[in-house]
């Protein structure tokens, strides 16, 4: 789409009715200044149709799931399923079973390391890395290679902060690569990668891949079926939604291939003393009491996201970021990280001369909250030179107004240090 054609549809957007639906947004902070909640990458905050479905289960048919014959637990149940069928569907997983409920993003990359890392890799075999990776994409790797003595390859970038693709290719024609686990989007440049190339590329060369989508899945939309990926990460609080839930997608030959994550209740079939044999997917993958109420709240936030707008919402971000950008670029003397022609509302930037530590401090008595540090992502700010960066990450509850109040924070901070 055009810029004249986002700037259009932006203007279609009604953000002022947007934030009615998000309580948080009306607080004040700081010296008694209108909150300005640009730390969306690190968490989104939750609308009414969230917090309400959360509630109501706990007031209305709290129980167990799947374990009980009696009125709650049957209710809860079919709630906690529906949930996953609205995951299914916002991805468009081809079966419900092969969404998994985890903890998070780094829940679900750890069960790939520990499950398909350990049954399917061996010592020798690559798996591919970027430099833009958040730690959590690169820990379980390395655990890993403690364990099976795989090699970890990371790869460059190019100067915009996406992947060098031809540097991916000219691994995967090495022959070793077997797996490929790279994020959808970074989460501290906000710099999308080109996932059905790098999906493609990886089949071509006999690799699988994984994604890491916690940034992506509430920005663009994401089809895993057209992706062709073998697995996506994903979390809920990242989409407006609770803490502690999140996704796995896993094709289901993989999943059926893989052994248990974890032992214990759910995911069993047959226990004796001798042996246990596994329930099916995806009960094998969900060990123990899960996370009911989050679930529930997850699939709440799935029911918000399609009750909206998404084109006129992803312009709006689009709007809002590049205010932010051009306002960056006339006050002059600041760093910005990340540079691609397809990016999130995230803008990941330091203050030449100031820290970026002050810097976050230093705003949040103007009510703004940006996010500062090396973002999980020590490797990428090692990449670029830095120990760190402030970042703000914006989304389509943000306004214009905050955007300005935001520049004439860092402007102020400016002045002090001047």
């Amino acid at each position: 789409m055009a810029d004249s054609a986002f700037k259009a549809v932006a203007a279609n957007w009604d953000v002022a009715s947007i934030r009615e639906e998000f309580p948080i947004l009306s607080r004040r902070v700081g010296k008694d200044k209108p909150l300005v909640y640009f730390d969306n990458a690190a968490s989104k905050q939750k609308p009414h149709l969230v917090l309400d479905a959360m509630e109501d289960i706990h007031c209305r048919y709290y129980a167990n799931v799947h374990r009980g014959a009696h009125t709650l637990s049957a209710e809860a149940t079919d709630a906690f399923e529906a949930a996953r069928r609205k995951v299914q569907g916002f991805i468009n997983a081809k079966h419900e079973h092969e969404v998994i409920f985890t903890r998070g993003t780094t829940d679900s990359i750890n069960l790939v390391a520990a499950s398909y890392g350990k049954s399917a890799l061996k010592a020798g075999d690559v798996v591919l890395l970027s430099q833009s990776e958040h730690h959590s994409n690169i820990v379980p790797w390395q655990l890993l290679r403690e364990q099976v003595a795989i090699h970890i390859v990371p790869l460059p970038l190019l100067a915009d902060g996406r992947i060098d693709l031809d540097a991916y290719e000219s691994e995967l024609k090495k022959g070793r690569v077997k797996l490929v686990a790279v994020g959808h989007a970074s989460n501290a440049l906000g710099v999308v990668n080109d996932a059905a190339k790098l999906a493609k590329l990886a089949h071509q060369y006999g690799a699988k891949i994984l994604l890491d989508g916690c940034q992506a899945a509430a920005h663009l939309d994401v089809d895993v079926q057209a992706l062709d990926v073998d697995f996506y990460a994903f979390s809920a609080h990242k989409m407006y939604g609770p803490t502690g839930i999140g996704a796995l997608y896993g094709k289901e030959a993989l999943l059926n291939a893989m052994p248990p994550y974890q032992g214990g209740g759910e995911m069993i079939d047959r226990v004796t003393f001798e042996k246990t044999t596994w329930a099916a997917l995806p009960a094998k993958f969900e060990a123990g009491t899960p996370a009911i109420t989050e679930a529930i709240g997850f699939g709440a936030a799935v029911d918000f996201l399609e009750s909206i707008d998404r084109e006129a919402a992803h312009a709006h971000e689009n709007a809002l970021r590049a205010r932010v950008i051009q306002g960056l670029e006339a006050l002059g003397g600041v760093a910005v990280y990340g540079s691609a022609p397809q990016m999130l509302p995230v803008i990941s930037f330091n203050l030449i001369g100031i820290h970026h530590n002050d810097v976050a401090s230093m705003i949040d008595n103007e009510g703004v909250a940006v996010r500062s540090g090396h973002h999980c992502a020590q490797p990428l700010m090692d990449w670029f030179g830095i120990t760190g960066s402030a970042r703000a990450s914006l989304c389509f509850y943000n306004t214009e107004e905050e955007v300005d109040t935001f520049l004439a924070a860092l402007a102020k901070v400016k002045g002090i240090f001047a």
